[in-house]
């Protein structure tokens, strides 16, 4: 597994931190990976659509 550094707006980590205490998902990396595997397969669903479709995880 590679190590990736990345920068989240404190609100969005926030979030996430809620997550992971709440037991959603045991810690931070999990859940982002989980946010990519969700973005990964989304861009796959929407490539044998029309590629107008909105994404969902360009929200910011």
């Amino acid at each position: 597994m590679e190590r990736v550094t990345l920068r989240i707006p404190k609100q969005q980590i926030e979030e996430v931190e809620q997550m992971v205490e709440t037991g959603e998902f045991p810690n931070r990396s999990e859940a982002i990976r989980a946010a990519v595997r969700d973005m990964l397969k989304e861009q796959d669903d929407t490539s044998t659509e029309t590629t107008n479709r909105k994404r969902t995880w360009a929200k910011v």
